[in-house]
């Protein structure tokens, strides 16, 4: 976590809208000692420093439980400065940073311990850090635990680089007792590489600059087959099982049938699977590739009728950065191109935009990017809420303003996203995590 700078001045915020378990509420914020001290009156008469917001909401600082950093080893794709300094500018106040794409992987202690190394003086808002399940570490898993890891992540399928290897069946039934032991949820990327094969045999001879090709590789049945076994071996072990970007919207029923019988089963989704479209992307427009890949608008709102149902718990970016030549803007190929989207400091008005044209409140949007992504990270008794007691993680947050994406808006190391030139709704004013204010500009 982010090295501790206490205050020795008593805070307040003062605002008609804040965001608290109990609703939207007007009030003050007492901060004292980087902690939300007390929630006051609005009219309440504050001796210290106050900040008064008006209109403006105040949101719980957002976590986002799935963000790759890369540092060590490909800081040049994205490390803790730029990526932090991102989260900061999008009201995002904790990060938990996934174990691949950086080197080495983290999937030992000492791989944990370089990370934490690499961190150290560079941070703008918390970081934390999933390990990895890879074929071979089950013997790591306690230790991993014991350092401070939230949880562990693992791929059903190839992930992209050398240095992280998915897992087989096998590995997995090795694995999972010891992650349910520690109490720890096991993060899945769930693809299986047996429909990918088979439908990608079928396209080597198909145009890779048209999206519809790369759409046609990967298909909802690689999901599918994927989630349907997690949810058999989370059933035999009663291990706490977390789906990573769901993007195929045919998995939902099966996943909440297995809700309905009481396993210990969470779900995420991401912004671009809620924003775009398959039939909106142009060919050759390789910004928007990412695994799995964004479907059609069908499946778009069929994903928004997931968070509805409850059926999905939480939005995180999947924030996957590269450099731009690893895109391959020169050919224009989907098969060649690196698999990511980076959206790191724009998923609240992203996920807003979406979300208010469908009947959603702010309090839903809390829900998705605060409260159940610190219950996932083992947070929620310090993060993801307005209440005394709580980190004062906060966000003040204008829901009515409008902005167009620019590349002096990202904050990322590259300025690479498919929302460039997209007009979104909500701005964030400040950030403050655990009561220092952030305005990155």
């Amino acid at each position: 976590m982010r090295q501790s700078r206490y205050l020795t001045v008593k805070q307040a915020i003062r605002s008609k809208h804040i965001v608290t378990p109990q609703g939207v509420q007007p009030g003050v914020i007492l901060i004292e000692d980087e902690k939300i001290a007390a929630i006051e009156p609005e009219g309440a008469s504050i001796a210290d420093t106050c900040t008064d917001v008006g209109d403006l909401f105040v949101l719980p600082g957002l976590i986002d439980v799935h963000v790759h950093i890369n540092e060590p080893g490909r800081t040049e794709w994205e490390g803790f400065e730029t990526a932090t300094r991102a989260a900061a500018a999008g009201g995002c106040t904790c990060i938990i940073d996934m174990p691949l794409n950086c080197i080495p992987s983290t999937t030992t202690v000492a791989a944990l311990e370089e990370k934490r190394s690499a961190a150290a003086g560079k941070t703008h808002v918390d970081v934390a850090f999933w390990g990895a399940v890879v074929p071979g570490n089950a013997h790591q898993i306690l230790p991993l635990a014991g350092a401070g890891v939230r949880g562990f992540k693992c791929f059903l399928t190839h992930p992209g680089t050398a240095e992280f290897e998915m897992v087989t069946e096998a590995d997995l039934r090795e694995a999972m007792p010891r992650v349910a032991e520690t109490g720890l949820p096991l993060l899945a990327h769930a693809e299986l590489p047996g429909p990918i094969a088979r439908a990608s045999a079928h396209l080597e001879n198909e145009d890779w600059t048209r999206y519809q090709t790369y759409l046609q590789s990967r298909p909802p049945g690689a999901e599918l087959e994927a989630i349907r076994l997690l949810i058999d071996l989370c059933r035999e072990y009663r291990c706490r099982t977390h789906i990573v970007h769901l993007s195929a919207a045919a998995a939902l029923p099966v996943l909440e049938v297995a809700r309905a019988q009481g396993l210990p089963l969470t779900v995420e989704t991401c912004p671009h699977y809620l924003f775009f479209a398959a039939e909106s992307i142009p060919d050759s427009a390789t910004q928007f590739k990412c695994a799995p890949p964004i479907r059609d608008s069908t499946n778009r709102e069929t994903l928004w009728e997931g968070l509805r149902s409850g059926v999905i718990d939480l939005v995180a970016t999947d924030h996957s950065p590269c450099p731009p030549q690893m895109k391959c803007f020169d050919t224009g190929s989907f098969r060649s191109a690196w698999g990511g989207i980076s959206s790191l400091s724009l998923a609240l008005p992203v996920v807003w935009t979406e979300a208010k044209r469908r009947g959603f409140t702010i309090t839903d949007i809390v829900h998705w990017m605060a409260e159940a992504p610190a219950k996932l990270a083992g947070m929620e008794t310090h993060k993801g809420r307005i209440a005394p007691g709580f980190d004062a993680d906060l966000v003040i947050f204008d829901p009515s303003a409008q902005f167009e994406v620019t590349a002096e808006r990202l904050h990322f190391r590259h300025p690479c996203t498919p929302y460039l030139g997209e007009t979104l709704q909500g701005e964030v004013k400040t950030t403050f995590v655990r009561g220092i204010p952030t305005r990155v500009k």
